[in-house]
């Protein structure tokens, strides 16, 4: 296990190095002089090449790169062309509303999801089976965005159960949570129903059946462990998923986290903070996924991790 995770880690500078290479480049590619931006439109010629000079855009790109690369890895992104404060005190407490948002929402999806697919899987091709899959197949098909107006609508608006915008109230919680996981519930259901009906297929479980063995043993205890690891696959990319797109959840319900904080930095053209909030959400990603590689061999222990 050492062994693996050690090999994991040395895979992922490789991956880590093009994420920021990809954020790095997306200053460059994207139109506008931040020095102009900073200075102001009207700004003499040479206020911009001061500041253009300070920023060190007129060395090479290479040696931008390794300067930008030196200080990410000091979690020093640069200061803020809007206020002039440092990017990393703009996304510290932002990245932990969103990370709180996107945890909260796999925790929603993975019970509903969960529990959804094994009823289906049980108890295949009856009518539950089939209201789970078609209730799935419509929270897929639901953008989360239309669904966070609509859950406003409904429960905030007339029914006045729950907020309609903020977060961090338990009344205030809800509404988002459902908006951002309703779809990844409806991607677990399906693929826990799909391997839990392989898993059930196997000859062990006929034999446990024939023995007598309880059928709520026989689904909980010999059938859902083995048929979860494709599903923590999914969990864990879900949870990838949650991260980058709570940007419309935050929109939809005025929630101030880190993917509010890139579509307002977007609008103002604040480039430093959209480099910084989407290389920490990247970081995130492949930690993530290194994570759920991990757990596979404490779900099965005959997964090879050569």
């Amino acid at each position: 296990m050492t062994t693996f995770i050690i090999r994991r880690l040395l895979q992922l500078i490789p991956v880590l190095l093009g994420v920021t290479i990809l954020v790095f480049s997306l200053m460059h590619l994207t139109p506008g002089n931040p020095a102009v931006i900073m200075a102001g439109e009207s700004a003499p010629e040479a206020t911009v090449r001061a500041i253009e000079a300070r920023l060190g855009l007129n060395d090479p790109l290479h040696i931008q790169y390794f300067n930008f690369l030196g200080s990410a890895l000091q979690l020093d992104f640069g200061v803020s062309i809007r206020d002039n404060i440092p990017v990393f005190d703009h996304i510290r407490p932002r990245f932990f509303i969103t990370m709180e948002l996107a945890i909260y929402g796999t925790i929603f999806a993975v019970v509903v999801g969960l529990l959804a697919g094994i009823v289906s899987a049980a108890r295949q091709y009856s009518f539950s089976d089939v209201a789970l899959m078609v209730v799935a197949l419509f929270g897929l098909s639901m953008p989360n965005f239309w669904l966070g107006l609509m859950l406003i609508q409904w429960f905030a608006i007339e029914l006045r159960w729950f907020a309609p915008t903020g977060w961090g109230d338990p009344n205030q919680i809800a509404l988002p949570v459902i908006a951002l996981g309703t779809a990844g519930a409806a991607i677990i259901a399906r693929m826990t129903r799909s391997s839990m009906l392989d898993v059930l297929s196997q000859d062990y479980i006929r034999t446990a059946r024939a023995k007598g063995v309880k059928e709520r043993i026989v689904i909980f205890r010999h059938a859902l462990k083995n048929a979860m690891i494709p599903v923590v696959t999914v969990i864990g990319l879900q949870f990838g998923y949650f991260l980058g797109g709570s940007i419309l959840t935050e929109s939809v319900f005025a929630i101030n986290g880190l993917g509010r904080l890139i579509i307002d930095s977007i609008l103002q053209r604040d480039f430093p903070v959209v480099q910084g909030a989407i290389l920490v959400i990247s970081v995130s990603f492949v930690v993530v996924n290194l994570v759920v590689d991990i757990s596979y061999r404490f779900l099965n222990k005959r997964v090879d991790l050569n």
